[in-house]
């Protein structure tokens, strides 16, 4: 972990999240989202997929549909009721143009002025192989904030769906990445985060026998206050900041 995190700028008005699955958000990053939206930021949320390929004894026809409503709720318990989902399929997401669009188009709907992602990373910071979906919508997400702000890309969104170009992104966030820069002080909103990873509670009893409460509070527990003793906090939610 990076011994010398800055604090994540506040000089924005909304963020918009984009990630893969329902989950994501909340293993990565929701206690800095819990303490955004308590200090008065607007944030919405972009999936590329429900999620309906995560449960292995549940058909993707039932899993998706219980995924989304799981995600819903655990966005509202952060202050998040913005919540976008894309089709694309889940486990076999494709990074190239139709994913670029896709994601183009939401931040022209959001306008945000800042983008976080999840990490693209081939690995985690403990070394672990990180998820194809992940990589592919990370990246994607990257290469789409440029996207958004050029008219000549994509122009069909413009002609067709009347969303101009937003070059408004100042800064895009990358949650979970191995390389971290910036950090964000989430001891006071670490209880809303523990019930928002709970929400998933269908999720989290297919990953463990642990109870949802007890998972979730174990989880977050530990990784924030690994990454607060390297912010010089009790608990923090890191980020590598692309300007």
């Amino acid at each position: 972990m990076t011994e010398s995190l800055e604090p994540m700028p506040t000089d924005w008005r909304h963020a918009l999240v984009i990630v893969a699955h329902p989950d994501d958000v909340e293993f990565a990053a929701c206690a800095a989202v819990a303490r955004w939206t308590e200090e008065g930021h607007g944030v919405s949320y972009l999936l590329a997929s429900r999620g309906e390929a995560g449960i292995d004894g549940l058909a993707p026809e039932q899993a998706g549909p219980l995924r989304e409503r799981e995600q819903r709720a655990s966005a509202a318990l952060v202050g998040v009721e913005d919540v976008r989902f894309l089709d694309h399929r889940d486990g076999v997401i494709e990074e190239g143009t139709a994913l670029r669009r896709d994601l183009a188009r939401g931040i022209r709907e959001v306008r945000p002025e800042l983008v976080v992602t999840f990490n693209h990373y081939d690995r985690w910071g403990f070394g672990g192989w990180n998820s194809p979906d992940h990589r592919a919508v990370g990246r994607a997400a990257l290469d789409a904030v440029g996207d958004a702000g050029n008219r000549w890309i994509f122009p069909e969104l413009v002609t067709e769906e009347n969303l101009p170009p937003w070059n408004g992104v100042r800064r895009i966030a990358v949650a979970g990445s191995p390389h971290p820069t910036h950090a964000v002080d989430v001891g006071p909103t670490l209880g809303r985060a523990v019930e928002s990873l709970a929400a998933h509670a269908t999720y989290l009893s297919a990953l463990t026998e642990q109870a949802p409460e007890d998972m979730a509070r174990d989880f977050l527990h530990r990784t924030t206050a690994e990454a607060g003793a390297a912010f010089g906090v009790e608990h923090a939610v890191t980020f590598e900041l692309v300007s």
